[in-house]
């Protein structure tokens, strides 16, 4: 019965790493994408507008 309590630890403390690295990873995407998006955006109101 111990090597089942601790595999349910085991298992419960794996979710949570899981889960704070797979937030941290998704946070910094978005932020890469959303800066990639202002920076075309950015370009093109130059190019069309500004040159």
């Amino acid at each position: 019965m111990s090597s089942n309590f601790g595999y349910y630890i085991f298992i419960i403390v794996a979710i949570i790493v899981g889960f704070l690295v797979f937030k941290k990873v998704t946070g910094c995407i978005i932020k890469l994408v959303l800066t990639a998006i202002v920076v075309m955006v950015l370009a093109a109101v130059y190019y069309l507008y500004l040159k």
